[in-house]
């Protein structure tokens, strides 16, 4: 369990500067809450403390409630951390006789935050990132966020920030009115010093931000932007709960005012933090953090070397998601076809994947066509000469890819890692016509790879931890969440996945409705159904991996030939705009009544029950 303290130091300015000790991020434990205050307290007494300065210890403000404490909590470790105490701490910072100053560097996440905002002023340095993820975590805001933020920045901006658990730099936080200054890293003490004096002598005003209005929309438009985020929240997550809950936290005080808000905020936070929904989602908060820590790679001293030069054999789907993903992140990218026309096609996808981002507002057109500057496109291996890591993402065929790897071996450096996209083929089996397979790697990437963020990173016996130490750094670095596992037919994901579409098939087969079973699975919490999910993944590889599963387990896949039948007649997916469903736009899938002239025509071939009442078991389809 994580200790940590709060030290206080009284100057002869009369100012009380209070540091958050908790390393790495300074979290809010349940030592440094009740340290915490008692420091505080003390100020409060002291006739020799005129103002108080809040500050965190080597350059991070905090970093939020320390998520061990959480999860401990949730398993009755300890005993429940009183809500109504924390909001009592809150409030006393804001209505205290003595002003306090938040001085904030580096981060100011979640409860961190919200305790500055219950400060009269906020001095930050340039640096310095603000944010309250705790949707991310299946709870709200808990310590007043849900009623101080609105009241500093407006709702719109303070809904965008919560529902989306969005980062914001110091210099938007200046310009919302969430930060009061900026300052650089040796000035902050002294800024915050100097401004809280200012505070307590009058030359600058008192703020208390529950007493705040101005920047509250008027009623009508409040009920309109609420209104709009309970549409966006829905349709983001529609089994989640807990969005719609702080919507009606934050509601409830814009209707009945601000303590009314914070009495259902305590409530609110106290239920769901003792949900179902949080205790997962606090698990796969650690579970992702667990994924950095492999026993026999991660803990032999090797550090990632520096990669700055990526290949990617293949311009499809995957490789121009992959390139994508890549090049946003600053690495610059040799992207090899085998002609002109893939090659071009693949560039097209790359620049559709940028504008993208413009259309949404996240990168300018100039910052577009910089990053595009990143890429280049070639027909042969002359510009492999100097790469770092070569990522092969052509389609799952093992002689193709056999080829394509004794190709790279020739044509790379000895340090450059070797990775392949598959998602199913052994790699030994890939790498068998090479002398290089201590540098082979997976690196399965899912679709679309510029935005799913997980990575799925294979190695086998022979694999160097050198390796899976570099491309872990690289998912890092390009925002993923990576998994390591080890060598064999689908690896972890796509055989955990495979009973999914199995039994979807086998339920269509025998006289199931293809729209109401992925209709069904949506309802359950799935992102998509799975004959929507084979669409999206194209026929092809659809196909490729269920011919490698049935390959290695005859006698425990269920063998559909409704794809292959699809295929004969190049119906391929989303790519082709035919497939289980009719595609309108790049997005828009609709059902189409054509699929059923494929599925009448396999039932009628396999003389299958059109009997929708049929039942299946796990164990039948897997």
């Amino acid at each position: 369990m994580s200790k940590g303290r709060t030290d206080m130091e009284v100057g002869a300015d009369g100012v009380a500067v209070i540091a958050v000790v908790n390393p790495p991020v300074n979290a809010l434990s349940v030592d440094v809450l009740y340290s915490l205050m008692g420091n505080y307290e003390e100020a409060i007494r002291r006739n020799d403390v005129r103002a108080i300065v809040l500050i965190g210890k080597g350059g991070i403000f905090c970093g939020g409630l320390d998520i061990n404490v959480l999860g401990a909590i949730q398993k009755n470790i300890l005993e429940k951390v009183k809500v109504d105490y924390i909001d009592a701490m809150t409030d006393a910072l804001e209505v205290a006789v003595k002003p306090l100053v938040a001085a904030i560097d580096g981060l100011a996440f979640g409860g961190g935050l919200e305790f500055s905002m219950a400060c009269q002023a906020r001095i930050s340095t340039p640096m310095a990132q603000l944010c309250l993820p705790e949707l991310q975590l299946g709870v709200i805001p808990g310590f007043g966020g849900t009623q101080r933020l609105p009241r500093l920045i407006g709702l719109t901006k303070a809904l965008e920030m919560i529902m989306l658990s969005k980062h914001i730099r110091a210099e938007e936080a200046h310009q919302l009115g969430l930060v009061d200054a900026i300052v650089s890293p040796e000035e902050l003490l002294r800024a915050a010093r100097h401004w809280a004096l200012d505070i307590c002598e009058s030359r600058r005003p008192w703020v208390r931000a529950l007493s705040k209005t101005d920047k509250i929309e008027p009623p009508e438009q409040a009920r309109e932007i609420l209104k709009f985020a309970r549409d966006q929240a829905q349709k983001r997550a529609p089994n989640l709960k807990h969005p719609l809950i702080c919507i009606d936290v934050i509601e409830e005080g814009i209707v009945s005012g601000p303590r009314a808000g914070l009495r259902k905020e305590g409530i609110a936070f106290q239920e769901l933090f003792f949900s179902d929904t949080c205790k997962s989602l606090v698990h796969v908060f650690f579970s992702q953090r667990a994924t950095l820590k492999i026993a026999g790679v991660t803990d032999l001293g090797l550090m990632p070397r520096n990669l700055t030069k990526v290949a990617i054999v293949g311009g499809g789907l995957m490789g121009s998601g992959i390139a994508t993903s890549l090049i946003l992140n600053h690495y610059p990218v040799v992207l090899k076809e085998e002609n002109e026309k893939f090659l071009n096609a693949g560039v097209d996808r790359i620049k559709a994947n940028l504008q993208s981002h413009v259309r949404k507002g996240k990168m300018t057109q100039e910052k577009c066509e910089k990053t595009l500057s990143l890429l280049t496109g070639v027909l042969d291996y002359e510009r492999f000469k100097d790469v770092d890591l070569v990522i092969e993402a052509v389609m799952d065929n093992v002689k193709l890819k056999q080829q394509i790897f004794a190709e790279l071996e020739r044509h790379c450096p000895p340090h450059c890692i070797l990775a392949t996209t598959t998602s199913t083929i052994d790699l030994r089996l890939i790498g068998q016509n090479t002398n290089c397979q201590d540098r082979i790697v997976g690196a399965h990437f899912f679709n679309p790879a510029h935005t799913v963020p997980l990575l799925e990173i294979v190695r086998t016996q022979h694999t160097l931890p050198q390796a899976v130490i570099d491309l872990l750094d690289v998912g890092k670095k390009i925002k993923k969440t990576p998994i390591v596992v080890r060598n064999c037919t689908g690896f972890a994901v796509n055989r955990m996945f495979f009973p999914y579409t199995q039994t979807a098939l086998f339920l269509l087969d025998r006289g199931m409705d293809l729209y109401k079973i992925d209709h069904a699975c949506t309802g359950f919490g799935m992102p998509v159904g799975p004959f929507r999910l084979a669409d999206h993944v194209g026929f092809g590889v659809a196909l490729g991996t269920g011919m490698q599963y049935l390959e290695d387990f005859p006698d425990r896949v269920y063998k559909s030939m409704l794809v292959p039948l699809m295929i004969e007649d190049k119906w391929t997916g989303k790519a082709s705009k035919r497939g289980f469903y009719m595609y309108e736009g790049r997005r828009k899938a609709i059902p189409d009544p054509d699929t059923m002239t494929y599925v009448d025509k396999l039932r009628s071939m396999a003389g299958s029950s059109t009997d929708p009442e049929v039942k299946l078991s796990v164990t039948d389809a897997s």
